[in-house]
């Protein structure tokens, strides 16, 4: 056994929006990889467009820079809580991490989580604190609060003792301690320190032995497995044994064989222990099988990933007005698709139900879903969605239900209705704590299911300058009721074309959600009712007309601008007997049963969980 000395493999983990992919770029600029004069989008590994759109990552992405003659394999990792399956099997393919931390937030629950399973792996971590231009940088404070995150994560000495690197990514600069700052001009520092502390990749020379970390298709090779190579060699040409769960092992050929270069690949024809490569002809494969040598097939360890806690009904859209927008609709078509998504999406987990129409989705939370459904309707498929309901289990006879430690990062004039509204939903403070400037952080103990519709109230409490975030802590027995949605619904009573007249005279009773002149069916959730009840109401209403004239008769309409529907947003605010019609060009609210004449009038509130123990 013996080490590779030419090679680097990191991963850049940390919380959301603490500069990760920022970072990234500047090594890529710095490296090399990227022309003077070429034109690069910011954030460059981002390369989905709700990605950019949405300004986080949600894939992790491998690229490949030079220096100083040692190749470094670098892992872009999401920082969104629920992408966590992300960060878990790509930390897999590396033997260190940079941890990054926002120089004025400090660690917050999602460095929590993905410093855990670095450390469970035994990588070496070198503790990046980013944005120190910042005004409200506190570095010293927040390098405080990262040895007592090692402390309270039980580290033995050897892992305690961390190199500590200063970054501004935005300019590119990498510094022993922030008064250097203004002196530095590139990332140096930072590149020697990986150089200097990661080690180079284990060696082993008795097999091959290589575990899939992720998987795409291509329309030319077919499927292509990424992963690194632990032990041994393979070469364009060899024939291998892929080892599958259950102790299944199938025999095929290597058909082409790929490295990284910069954030492209480029063809290999052979690769040894320590690189990360992507390789074609094995076509069914999922993450966490192992390619090993025919002669002495020796599996590596399968990728653990925590277990889901929030579960969703995908639905067949049934509504008047369900193949108008998009064609791939029915549920062989929805299952066949989210088969595709189960090969490469390890955290997510789907099973067929007894009602041929409706399919279960199991993850880690709602902007997951969320993201999946939006990617779904852009390639031009109609489903609906339920309201997500966590997972409870039993134990030892009681029903148990996850519970999350949340972080909130709040002005103190919101205190108060923070505080408030998390007393209502049975939240329990357990820190409390001054930021300065104004600032101060909370933290609560919550039923995750507490917390779902929660968050865009948070936004408004907080005028859209809080911060939250949390991560599962445990299991707790079941709360009892929590209140979710104190207010009804607004339900169209008959199909047709809304009026602004209509629209005008209703903007008393509650919150619109459509705009004027948009067609509507019976049944179709069209705003939220001021009170707790739902009421059934004429949206489709015309002003009568008579040869009458009268001072006031012919008034200006003015209605209030309705804000478009998102798919996260109305997944967290619909009740249990409201679904969301998602399709390629609309995002529509509805009654799970359309007939009034069917359904209650007043909305009598549900649990919103199930045992799925």
């Amino acid at each position: 056994m013996r080490i590779n000395d030419k090679i680097r493999n990191i991963a850049i983990i940390a919380h959301v929006d603490h500069g990760k992919t920022t970072l990234v770029d500047g090594m890529l600029w710095q490296s090399g990889t990227f022309r003077q004069n070429q034109i690069v989008a910011e954030r460059a590994m981002d390369s989905i467009d709700i990605e950019r759109e949405r300004g986080i990552t949600l894939v992790s992405k491998n690229c490949t820079i030079q220096y100083k003659g040692t190749r470094i394999n670098i892992v872009d990792t999401p920082g969104h809580a629920d992408f966590g399956g992300e960060v878990e099997r790509a930390l897999q393919m590396v033997d260190g991490a940079l941890l990054l931390v926002d120089a004025a937030e400090g660690p917050l629950p999602q460095t929590r989580f993905v410093l855990k399973h670095a450390l469970e792996l035994n990588h070496k971590i070198i503790v990046v604190i980013n944005k120190i231009d910042r005004a409200d940088a506190r570095p010293q404070e927040v390098l405080d609060e990262i040895y007592n995150l090692f402390l309270d994560l039980d580290v033995n000495e050897d892992q305690f003792d961390f190199p500590i690197v200063y970054t501004n990514a935005r300019k590119r600069i990498a510094v022993k301690s922030p008064e250097e700052a203004d002196q530095a001009t590139d990332l140096s520092f930072l590149f020697d320190t990986v150089l200097s502390y990661v080690p180079g990749p284990t060696i082993e020379d008795d097999g091959l032995r290589m575990l899939i970390s992720n998987t795409s298709y291509s329309d030319y090779l077919g499927r292509l497995a990424a992963g690194k190579v632990h032990a041994g060699k393979i070469q364009v040409g060899d024939k291998v044994v892929l080892s599958q769960e259950n102790g299944m092992s199938t025999e095929t050929k290597i058909t082409a064989l790929f490295a990284y270069e910069g954030m492209a690949t480029v063809p290999i024809e052979i690769a040894s222990a320590g690189d990360i490569v992507v390789v074609a002809g094995i076509e069914e494969l999922k993450i966490g099988d192992s390619i090993c040598d025919p002669i002495n097939p020796r599996p590596l360890p399968r990728i653990e990933i925590e277990q889901p806690t929030i579960s969703i009904e995908l639905i067949v859209n049934s509504s008047p007005f369900a193949g108008i927008d998009g064609k791939r609709l029915t549920s062989r078509v929805l299952w066949d698709r989210l088969e595709r998504e189960l090969r490469t999406n390890v955290s997510i987990q789907a099973e067929k139900t007894n009602s041929s129409d409706t399919i279960l989705l199991r993850g880690r939370g709602e902007l997951q879903f969320a993201v999946l459904a939006e990617q779904m309707r852009r390639e031009g498929y109609e489903f609906m969605l339920g309201r997500p309901k966590v997972i409870t289990r039993h134990n030892n006879g009681q029903l148990e239900e996850p519970l999350e430690h949340v972080v909130m990062d709040v002005p103190e004039s919101c205190i108060g209705v923070v505080t408030e509204r998390l007393g209502t939903r049975k939240g329990e403070m357990t820190n409390l704590q001054k930021m300065g400037a104004g600032r101060v952080r909370l933290e609560f103990d919550i039923a995750s299911r507490a917390l779902i519709g929660y968050r865009s109230e948070f936004l408004n409490d907080t005028r859209g300058s809080g911060l939250m975030s949390s991560y599962l802590s445990g299991y707790v027995p079941f709360k009892g009721h929590i209140i979710d949605r104190v207010n009804g619904a607004m339900v169209a009573d008959r199909s047709g074309k809304t009026t602004p007249y209509a629209l005008f005279n209703l903007q008393p009773r509650g919150k619109l959600i459509v705009p004027p002149v948009i067609e509507v069916y019976e049944g179709m959730v069209v705003g939220e009712n001021s009170k707790q009840n739902d009421i059934n109401v004429n949206v489709c209403r015309e002003k009568k007309l008579t040869n009458i004239r009268a001072a006031g008769s012919d008034e200006n309409i003015i209605l209030v601008p309705v804000q478009p529907l998102t798919i996260d947003g109305s997944i967290a605010w619909i009740a249990d007997d409201e679904v969301v019609e998602v399709t390629p060009n609309h995002i529509r609210i509805r009654k799970r049963v359309l007939d009034q004449n069917k359904r209650s009038i007043i909305r009598v509130p549900k649990e919103t969980e199930k045992d799925d123990a």
